[in-house]
This record gives C-alpha cells, structure tokens and sequence, in this order.
C-alpha cells in the first residue's frame, strides 16, 4: 500500500484542479476508489452524476411517488448504476435497486417514478465504472405532508442582514437609512423572529467580507435571508452598471473599483447556501440590479391553504429582490422621518400579513403601488418559478 502513497497525493492535487472538482467538493457527493484492481484511475475519467430531478439538494413532496432525472456519464465503461433509498436521521439504506443498463454503455439517462416513505430520506446514485472507481450522489427530501409541516415549523429560521449607510468619506452625508435599518430590524426581530445583523458605515472591503462569511455558513433547507441595502447608489452609463456606494468610495473613481457593483453582488448573493433570498436595496437606481428592468412579472399569488403555500414556497429555490426605484435617483426623505419606500415597507411589515400571519411579496407589492417613485420587484441568480419570499409574523 505504501508504493501508492505518492500517486495518491498527486492524483488527488489532479482532481483539485481537473473539471471534477466542482462534482466533488459537493457536500451530497463522494468518491471511493478501489486499489485492488489496476491501480489509480486517471482524474478525467471519472463518472460524473447529474442530478436534473430533485433539482435542490433538500427539497420536499407532499407526494410519496416523487419523479427522479439523472445523467450518468463516463469516460469508461459503466459496470452499474444502484439507486439507494434511505432514512436520513440514522444513515440506514431502506432499499436499493440496480439501473437498467445495456452492455459497455457509458452515458446513461434516468427519468422513473419511485415510491418513497414519508419522513425525512435521501436518495442515492452510486455510479461504478470499469476500473472499480465508485462516485454517489445525493439528493434529501422530507416526504409526506405531515412531516413537512412539521420540519417548516421546527427546523427553520429567518436571518436579516442590514447594511445602512449615512455617513461618507467623499459623498454627501444622507439623514436616515441607520434609523431606517434599525427601525426594519426592530419589527423583524420582534414581530417576525428574524435574527438580524446590522453593518454600519462599511467600507467596501467590510461589506465583501461579511457577505464572504454568510457564503461559508450553513442554513437549514426551509431558512430564509433577507439582505437589505440603505444608502447612496450610482449608475454609470459607459459601463452601463449600477453600483452601492460605501462609505469609502470615491467621488470620481473611474473604475468604480472603490464600489460595489451590481453584477458582482448579484452573483456573491446567489451563491450563498440558503435556499431563500430576498435582496431589498432602498438606493439610487437600485432597480439596474436586474440587466433589462421591464421584463419582471407579478408575483404568484395563491387560494390555497396557508400550510399549502409555505410548502410550495419552500420548495422552491428563492431569488427575489426589491429595490425602491428603478434607473433613478430616489428619495431619502426628511430628517426624523423615514425614506418614502421605507415607510411603506415598515406599513407592509406592520400589517403582519392579515389574518393568515403570512406577509408575501405580492402584499407587499400591493402596498407600494401608490408610491411616486414605483418600487421594483423581480428575480435573479439561480431563482425557480412559484417561488417567493415570506414573512411569517409570531
């Protein structure tokens, strides 16, 4: 086994580096190779699992007969493909079945329905190739719709993060976005249950750096976060891209380098690990966050029960922003007063969302319409269809 030792190092430095990387450093996927047989498999010719459906690696089914898609690939020959269903709070395989596959086959598509038991299970593929390299990947799902109900009301929890902005080294000083975030932290927490973090005055270092760190945390697959935005915005016409301004940007930075830029925030935001987010921006021209601003729709509204529709909701992955204007300069109101669109949002979160105790998007859009400066509202990054974002009052 020793003479393996050095190959191995390297083998594994390859796989860092090689296409596979990203199928690997996947929390739901492993790999496991086989010495007995002709000795180390090169890097590239690893199967690769795709999992089309489930989409998220948690997701749920009121349903026990879930539909499952996959693609197999291989550079080798595929020897087998098994299907293992488990119980996700112990680890225990429940079943297992073995894919259909025509001899030296080395693409392979899996779309079948599969009965599952209710509760909380993972789905696994385990993919073993001709050399004996075995890769699995995973899939979670809360099945049935008692213990999905149960799961969104224990094993949940609402973050906000606040980056309020009134003081600058080289623009204007504004009046209200830190009583603005407090006073939104404030009814989030107390009303809402949120737990809310807020980032004063952050230089543009300061605000990478904490959205690094939501990147590297763990949410739990029904968490929600809602990341908000108060203060000085800019758009530039040569680079046709808006910006958030920081406390320590520049007036006159041609390359906007000393800014924060909507391209890259979007993309920074959509990559951290929970499943539902909401990306307010009460800023100037906060609305050029989406590349083409007319082409957002309504959101879902629904006549089903309030359990129904917190299932729907969490199930699908959430990327939703609202911005207080669109291509635009907008109001900061007066001093001692809230900015119009915050007002109207403090009213929205105010109502408590009725006699459902569930706020969504669409209310909160009802209640902005009579504004002057029209809010806009929309969806980015990787965000799926019927998704929204709630607010669900104590």
């Amino acid at each position: 086994m020793k003479a393996y030792i050095i190959p191995l190092i390297a083998f594994l430095l390859a796989i860092g580096n090689s296409t596979m990387a990203q199928n690997l450093s996947d929390k739901s996927n492993s790999l496991h190779l086989d010495f007995s047989g002709e000795g180390l498999p090169n890097s590239h010719s690893l199967p690769t699992i795709t999992w089309i459906s489930p989409t998220l690696e948690y997701s749920s089914s009121v349903e026990t007969k879930v539909h499952i898609k996959a693609r197999i690939s291989s550079s080798k020959i595929i020897d087998q493909i098994k299907l293992n269903i488990g119980d996700d709070q112990s680890g225990e395989v429940l079943s297992s079945k073995l894919i259909e596959i025509e001899p030296h086959q080395k693409e392979v598509n899996i779309d079948q329905s599969i009965w599952l038991p209710n509760g909380a299970v993972f789905l696994e593929l385990e993919v073993i190739d001709h050399h004996r390299a075995t890769v699995s990947a995973q899939r979670k799902m809360t099945i049935g719709e008692g213990a999905l109900k149960n799961m969104i009301s224990m094993n949940r929890k609402d973050y906000a993060l606040i980056f309020a902005t009134d003081r600058y080294d080289h623009w204007g000083d504004l009046v209200n976005p830190i009583d603005d975030g407090h006073a939104m932290a404030k009814i989030l927490r107390e009303r809402y249950g949120f737990e809310v973090e807020i980032i004063e005055n952050a230089p543009v270092d300061q605000v990478w750096s904490v959205l690094r760190s939501y990147n590297e945390r763990n949410f739990n697959p029904q968490d929600q976060l809602l990341i908000f935005f108060a203060g000085h915005g800019q758009y530039d016409e040569t680079f046709g891209e808006g910006y958030v301004v920081a406390s320590n940007s520049l007036k006159n930075d041609v390359a906007k380098t000393t800014y924060i830029s909507h391209n890259r925030l979007r993309g920074v935001i959509d990559n951290i690990p929970s499943e539902h987010i909401l990306l307010a921006m009460d800023v100037c021209f906060g609305g050029t966050l989406d590349p083409v601003l007319a082409r957002s729709r309504g959101l879902q509204s629904y006549t089903v029960s309030v359990s129904d529709m917190l299932i729907r909701k969490f199930d699908k992955r959430t990327r939703k922003y609202l911005t207080s204007g669109g291509k635009e300069y907008v109001s900061d109101g007066i001093p001692g007063s809230h900015s119009p669109f915050m007002s109207k949002l403090l009213h929205s979160l105010g109502t408590l969302g009725g006699e459902d105790r569930v706020l969504t998007m669409s209310e909160i859009k009802s209640n902005m319409e009579n504004l002057s400066q029209v809010p806009r509202f929309g969806s980015f990054g990787s965000d799926e269809k019927l998704s929204d974002f709630v607010f669900i009052a104590k």
